[in-house]
C-alpha cells in the first residue's frame, strides 16, 4: 500500500478532518485518483489512518487558487509556505516550483 507521511504537528488535523489535503513536490509513489493511501507520522513513522485519493491537481506555487488551499493547513505568508516547503525537501522552493495537490478523504482511523 502506498504511503503519505505527516510531520507529527500536521496529524491532529488530519485526524480531525480539517485538513484534507496535501501537497507534494515530487510523486515518487505515482499517485491516482482511488489509490487507497495509509496516512503515517513523519517522525514516529506510525500508521494514523487510512485514506483514499479523491482528486489530484498539478501547478506550479503561484498558480495555486483559494480551492487549491481548501483542507490546507495555512501560512502567514508565502515566504513562510516557501521556507517550510524548502525546509522539508531540502530545495530552495520558489513560486515557479512544481507540486503536486492530493485531496484525499479518512476511510479508517487507526
Amino acid at each position: 500500500m502506498k504511503v503519505l507521511k505527516f510531520r507529527d504537528n500536521l496529524v491532529p488535523l488530519v485526524i480531525s478532518g480539517y485538513k484534507n489535503s496535501t501537497w507534494r513536490l515530487f510523486d515518487d509513489k505515482d499517485l491516482a485518483v482511488g489509490d487507497e493511501v495509509e496516512l503515517r507520522e513523519f517522525n514516529a513513522n506510525k500508521s494514523f489512518a487510512k485514506a483514499v485519493v479523491t482528486a489530484i491537481a498539478e501547478r506550479t506555487f503561484k498558480e495555486l487558487t483559494d480551492e487549491d488551499r481548501k483542507g490546507h493547513e495555512t501560512f502567514s505568508s508565502d515566504k513562510e509556505m516557501y521556507k517550510t516547503y524548502s525546509d522539508y525537501y531540502g530545495v530552495k522552493v520558489s513560486p515557479d516550483t512544481n507540486l503536486k495537490i492530493i485531496w484525499f478523504e479518512l476511510v479508517k482511523l487507526l
